[in-house]
């Protein structure tokens, strides 16, 4: 009787938070997003944490609370990141301190986390591609429940976000097998997507038709669940998706012209197009996806 009490207690108040806790969409609220620092977690703060499993080794995450998380609140929602190759060009690091997607897609309102991908000597992270990629899926495995228990997150209000490498690390690790693919509530990519394109000189990548036949496998683990597509450019993502899911009523793809909000490239924001910092100001397309999370959080709320 008590765990089954204390199980409706947890999910009256996720339930109740969940109705609260929503993405002002009409804002014209600037965003800037947070340094990543070394300092215990604390609301308001962004801060990098090594897991207990990787101490001794320059593996981390970085972790940012709401300024108005408490430890014993209520549970409110979260969204992990994957974030993009290093890629001078367009200015992209690599790094999970550089990431910025997750940030913009809250509002600064949800945990946010940004997951680091495994270098093949299990002693760093790695900017390109996925480095070992048994380990990288493992860590999200360990280290997601247990960061959604230890802060608090509302397991009904779990999303999964990516840029670029990131985008199609949404899927090609999210989505990696069954166990991990069911950590996840709804899913987000900007710029790229599993099994689209060919990458050349990669193992997992090449040739297009095998590479597609695994993405298949991994595209349909979504299994129904809210996905939203956002892309600066034609990828054909739309058409990859339909083939493979000819019901995806579940998908809703968003064209974003990151110029048009950010202005000429470079800019304060961003070094080119292909960023993820388009939510950092208001646009009809900002307003788009965070009416779209909203409605993800309602109907996980019923």
């Amino acid at each position: 009787m008590r765990v089954w009490i204390g199980w409706l207690w947890v999910m009256f108040a996720s339930s109740h938070l969940a109705a609260q806790v929503t993405l002002p969409v009409h804002s014209d609220l600037a965003l800037q997003t947070p340094r990543a620092v070394h300092s215990a977690p604390t609301p308001g703060r962004r801060t990098i944490v090594t897991p207990g499993e990787y101490a001794g080794t320059e593996v981390h995450h970085t972790l940012y609370l709401p300024s108005d998380w408490t430890a014993d609140g209520t549970p409110i929602p979260i969204i992990f990141e994957y974030t993009g190759n290093r890629h001078p060009p367009s200015g992209s690091s690599g790094k999970v301190e550089d990431a910025g997607l997750g940030f913009g897609l809250s509002a600064g309102r949800f945990i946010w986390v940004v997951l680091p991908f495994i270098s093949s000597d299990g002693r760093r992270n790695e900017d390109r591609w996925w480095g070992d990629l048994t380990a990288t899926v493992q860590y999200a495995k360990t280290n997601v429940p247990r960061i959604i228990q230890r802060f608090s997150a509302d397991p009904n209000a779990v999303f999964l976000c990516g840029f670029s490498r990131g985008a199609i690390a949404v899927n090609h690790i999210g989505l990696h097998d069954d166990e991990i693919g069911r950590l996840w509530t709804a899913f987000v990519t900007h710029d790229h997507f599993d099994g689209v394109r060919e990458w050349k000189g990669t193992q997992w990548g090449s040739p297009l038709d095998q590479y597609r036949e695994q993405a298949a496998i991994r595209l349909k683990r979504v299994a129904g669940r809210p996905y939203l597509v956002c892309q600066n450019g034609h990828y054909g993502t739309k058409s990859f998706v339909e083939t493979v899911l000819p019901r995806s009523e579940n998908f809703q793809f968003l064209s974003i012209n990151t110029q048009a909000i950010l202005g000429e490239f470079p800019n304060q924001f961003a070094k080119a197009s292909h960023n993820d910092r388009w939510l950092s100001l208001p646009s009809a397309d900002r307003t788009k996806a965070w009416q779209w999370i909203n409605d993800v959080i309602r109907s996980s709320d019923r």
